[in-house]
């Protein structure tokens, strides 16, 4: 073998080791669907729930800082009392109509086990906020993790 084939095959195994198993969301169930994972060096194998929410709204005022909070303390924390983290963000994207949109967001980050209790209450959540807010979407990005106190 040549040199160079030998290196791109010892790098592919080693990457393909680090690779996380993906989530999937299947419409017929409403538990995510993950693939097998080794266990963790330290501490637990976990979820990691990070949801995206947009302070702004089509034909109403910007989401306060008030609302935000009676959000999180009457909807999220009664869900996950365990505890969690928000962050400020600023998100963009690119509109329909080609236009760049961008506006205040933010990301609450949610650890827990992946369980079908969880996933409701997250769900839960998302639909609330959508409803509650006139907001098209919350976005969801799902990651096991090793989480170790």
């Amino acid at each position: 073998m040549k040199k160079q084939t030998v290196f791109s095959v010892v790098i592919a195994t080693l990457l393909a080791g680090c690779q996380q198993a993906p989530t999937v969301h299947h419409p017929a169930s409403p538990a995510p669907v993950m693939a097998p994972q080794a266990a963790c060096q330290h501490g637990e194998v976990q979820m990691q729930t990070t949801l995206w929410f947009g302070l702004s709204r089509k034909h109403a005022s910007p989401i306060s800082a008030t609302d935000w909070q009676t959000f999180i303390n009457k909807d999220v924390t009664p869900r996950f009392k365990d505890g969690l983290s928000v962050y400020d963000a600023k998100g963009q994207w690119m509109g329909d109509d080609g236009r760049l949109a961008r506006e205040n967001s933010k990301a609450l980050m949610l650890i827990h086990p992946a369980d079908n209790e969880s996933d409701q209450k997250i769900e839960q959540l998302r639909q609330i906020y959508k409803q509650r807010f006139q907001q098209d979407s919350v976005m969801r990005v799902d990651n096991k993790v090793c989480v170790d106190f």
